[in-house]
């Protein structure tokens, strides 16, 4: 029965048909599982996140079928609902709205890949930096992390600009956020070699800091942008 309605599901597929499947695919098992990753799971139905992807890549994008799905509440239909909008239609009111519901790692970290898609990824990033919200800060950080990999023509002077925004917030002891600054910080480190030293520097004066999170993050930052694996990526990018 759950190959048939895995099956079914075409680019013609309704939001309700697409709930619908994903609830004969929804595990107890794998919601322990993700609550021991830290992941909120009263909102979750189960389905295992590489199964969220290749439904996404199934039913192909369709904006307006994209916000009912959000609409729903599921985490897993919110995942498959980023996955399957258009980035070019989204706007800055849109990701507001969507950031208002954030309320675990996971679901940020997914959103925050479409956010870096739409023409105003820049100032959501120094937006939400700012806002007081935990889940809602995370973004800006995950979006700094994606950026860096994703935004592939982007010149390195706007990864720069973001260093400040990431030394101002090295002291919120938020859990979901100092990882989040951190992965930033070490994903800009990563791009090219000279981001690299720009990072190191902001990573040295984090780890000399009295503040405990701040020294974590600089730490943090340090050993992954010092191994060799790191420096072997970026001699071999650079040739």
């Amino acid at each position: 029965m759950k190959n048939e309605a895995k099956a079914a599901l075409t680019p013609a597929s309704t939001a309700e048909e697409i709930v619908a499947h994903l609830r004969t695919l929804g595990s107890q098992d794998n919601r322990q599982g993700m609550l021991r990753y830290g992941i909120r799971i009263d909102r979750a139905l189960g389905v295992p996140r590489g199964v969220q992807r290749d439904i996404a890549r199934k039913i192909k994008h369709n904006h307006e079928r994209a916000f009912e799905l959000w609409e729903t509440g599921i985490t897993e239909a919110q995942f498959i609902a980023a996955l399957t909008a258009d980035p070019e239609l989204f706007t800055v009111e849109d990701a507001r709205r969507w950031a208002a519901e954030f309320d675990s790692w996971d679901i940020v970290d997914g959103v925050s890949d479409l956010f870096v898609d739409t023409d105003h990824w820049r100032s959501l990033i120094e937006e939400f930096a700012e806002d007081e919200r935990e889940f809602v800060r995370r973004a800006a950080f995950a979006m700094m992390a994606w950026s860096s990999v994703h935004r592939k023509r982007e010149p390195e002077e706007t990864f720069l600009t973001f260093l400040p925004i990431i030394e101002r917030h090295s002291t919120d002891r938020r859990n979901f956020v100092r990882k989040a600054v951190s992965w930033a910080l070490r994903s800009i480190g990563k791009r090219s070699s000279s981001l690299r030293a720009a990072a190191l520097r902001i990573a040295e004066r984090l780890a000399a800091s009295d503040h405990k999170t701040a020294r974590w993050i600089g730490k943090d930052a340090i050993r992954d942008l010092n191994s060799a694996a790191t420096q072997r990526r970026l001699a071999a990018k650079s040739k």
